[in-house]
This record gives C-alpha cells, sequence and structure tokens, in this order.
C-alpha cells in the first residue's frame, strides 16, 4: 500500500464518522501528508495537528510522538497563555495603570509613560532578549534576576510611539500578575487557567511532570537566545532541565495539541471559563493605533495571525520552537500544529505548510 493510499484510509475512517464532516477533505489530507513525510524523512523529529471546526475534530500524532496528548515546549505561544492568567485579575488593575504602580523600581528613562497594556501589546520600547541573557541563563539565574535587569535595560524608543515584538515586556507583565495576586506565574498560570479549561496535560514549567513526559525539541539551528544548537549551551538550551522546568512566561509553557484548542476555545466561544467573554473579546482585539502593527493582549491578532486565507478577525501565535495556534471566528475553525523542529530552521516550514492547508480545508 503506498504512503498516501495509507493516508486517504486512515483520513477516510475518520470522515466515515462525523469527525471533520465540515473541513474539506483533499486538504486535510494535505495536512497529514505533510506531517507524514516530514516525519518520515528525519527533518522532523516529532508533531501534532489538531484541527477544530465547529463541534467536529481531528488530531493525528507523527514520528516520535507517542500519542495526540504529547507535550511540546510551545515557546512563544507561552505569551498568551501567561497574559491570560494576568487577565483573570482584570479589575484589581487596569489596562492603561502605570507599570511603575505595581513596580516601583520601574522608573526614568520615560518608563514612567509605560503602561500595562504597551507591555502586552509590544509598545513599550523594552527589548526581545536581554543584551546579558546568555550569561544570565549560563549561570542559572532566577527569573527575579531576570526581572531586575528587564527593568533597568534602556528603553528603545517612545513608549507606545512604534512597535517591537518583546519578551522582556511579557516577562514585566508576568510580574504584575505576581504582585497583584501574591502568586508565583507558574502557579497562578495552572491556577488561573489551566484548571478552569480542564488543560490536563499542560504546565507552566515542569511541575508534576518529568522531563522525559516532554518532545524534545531539535536543537540544531534553534533560536539564539535558546543557544542556538551550540553544543557549549547545552546546561541552558530549550533541552535542559533548568530552562524547563524554569518556566518562562515568555516561553517555558508545555503542553498537548488537544489542549491548545481548549485555550483558543475560551476564546473563539466565549465560554466562560477562566476569562470573562467580554475580557476574551478584549484581548483578541488591536489595542494599537494606525500605523502600528495590530497586537491584541498578549495575541496576535488580523491577518498575519493565523495562515494564508485566514480572515481578519483570525487571532493566534508562534512559538520558535516549531509551533503554530490560530483560530478564525470566521469559519469557526481552531489549527493547531506543534513540532520539534525550530521555527527557523527551514523555510517554508512543515507546521506552515499543514497549518496552510488546515485553513484551506476550513474555506
Amino acid at each position: 500500500m503506498t504512503r498516501r493510499r495509507f493516508i486517504q484510509n486512515g483520513l477516510g475512517a475518520g470522515l466515515a464518522t462525523p469527525v471533520l464532516a465540515a473541513l474539506r477533505r483533499e486538504q486535510m489530507e494535505e495536512a497529514v501528508e505533510i506531517l507524514t513525510r516530514a516525519t518520515a524523512s528525519g527533518q522532523v523529529a516529532a508533531a501534532v495537528l489538531h484541527a477544530v471546526q465547529g463541534k467536529n475534530s481531528f488530531t493525528r500524532s507523527f514520528g516520535k510522538a507517542a500519542n495526540a496528548d504529547a507535550m511540546f515546549l510551545l515557546g512563544s505561544i507561552s505569551k498568551p497563555i501567561n497574559m491570560t492568567a494576568l487577565m483573570t485579575l482584570l479589575g484589581e488593575f487596569k489596562l492603561d495603570d502605570p507599570v511603575r504602580k505595581f513596580l516601583p523600581q520601574f522608573v526614568g528613562d520615560h518608563r514612567d509613560k509605560v503602561t500595562i497594556r504597551h507591555l502586552l501589546t509590544h509598545t513599550a520600547g523594552l527589548p526581545d532578549q536581554l543584551p546579558e541573557n546568555n550569561e544570565l541563563r549560563s549561570k542559572h539565574a532566577p527569573l527575579s534576576e531576570f526581572v531586575e535587569h528587564a527593568m533597568r535595560t534602556p528603553l528603545q524608543f517612545l513608549p507606545g510611539s512604534k512597535y517591537q515584538y518583546s519578551s522582556m515586556a511579557i516577562l514585566l507583565a508576568a510580574r504584575v500578575a505576581e504582585r497583584i495576586s501574591g502568586t508565583e506565574i507558574r502557579t497562578l498560570v495552572g491556577r488561573a487557567v489551566f484548571q478552569p479549561l480542564e488543560m490536563q496535560h499542560s504546565v507552566q514549567g515542569l511541575g508534576r511532570f518529568k522531563l522525559e513526559n516532554m518532545v524534545l525539541c531539535q536543537t540544531e539551528r534553534a533560536a539564539p537566545e535558546s543557544g542556538a544548537g551550540d553544543p557549549k549551551a547545552k546546561d541552558w538550551d530549550w533541552n535542559s532541565p533548568w530552562w524547563r522546568q524554569f518556566g518562562a512566561p515568555w516561553g517555558g509553557t508545555h503542553a498537548s495539541a488537544p489542549d491548545i484548542g481548549k485555550f483558543l476555545a475560551e476564546f473563539l466561544d466565549e465560554a466562560g471559563a477562566c476569562l470573562k467573554p467580554e475580557t476574551a473579546r478584549l484581548m483578541v482585539s488591536n489595542h494599537n493605533p494606525p500605523g502600528v502593527t495590530p497586537r491584541g493582549l498578549g495575541w496576535n491578532v488580523g491577518l498575519t495571525a493565523g495562515s494564508k486565507g485566514c480572515s481578519e478577525k483570525t487571532f493566534g501565535h508562534t512559538g520558535s520552537t516549531g509551533t503554530i495556534a490560530w483560530a478564525d471566528p470566521a469559519t469557526h475553525t481552531i489549527c493547531v500544529v506543534l513540532t520539534s523542529l525550530p521555527a527557523q530552521a527551514v523555510q517554508p516550514h512543515p507546521r506552515d505548510l499543514a497549518a496552510n492547508a488546515v485553513a484551506a480545508a476550513a474555506r
């Protein structure tokens, strides 16, 4: 039996039931074949595809992913998850509160003008990574030390004047959440997000899970801030026990693809399990002025937030570890593709090709 015939038979068996009845078979076959081919060739070690449209869903694991609940290091998909934990506290803070109200040391050099909204929309002027990132990681610095450096690092432009993607802005927003709640961010995310959404295969850091429970990243050609595959960085790269346990709010969440589907559904369906519907709508709305890259609160929003063919209503995020997740209200579709291959390792990346096929299947 040829590989394509095997894929068709397997997918057809799923389509014989109500599963994916609303999604077009040809494009879903293409998504499956892309990930099957990528894992069979060894280009991608492990992957999971999860697609939902309305009440119909489809999930498939590939390569070394043991099953559909395999847990991947999400990379920057961690950002909207951690910012959701912060937004469960809305009312105890306002989006236009100055950050210094909660972090009194964050003053000088126009820092007084930085608001929480600026942090969540990447318009605060903070860098993506600290200049001393590698030094801090190599010595296994605690999160509090990263916070201290982020509060002192020079702003690169006047707050609100332009967009610059910033992991350090998300770090300071997570620190605000800790100050307001009196709870460490890894615990807060579990309590405020994972538990109410019944995300049983998700954790900030490692928590009750072990490193061997997690899919390993292919660190060759990985992002510079993770060591870029340098053997000298193995003590602090994406696969190191220290980093996996660290639980960086900008990139240290582990989760399964179906769990990320549940997270996206909280915003798509406005179910109110962990956020008030009006807060969910607020998070996936653009908060940046005309001429500045559109951004929600922790989310990418608009035409660039999803895959080719998604609508301007789409919200989502990608991760440098090789992940992509989006939801398109126009077709009521959720797409999650988690892989172990770093995002910058190859272009076009199999995650993007598979997600494009899902978007095509939804139209």
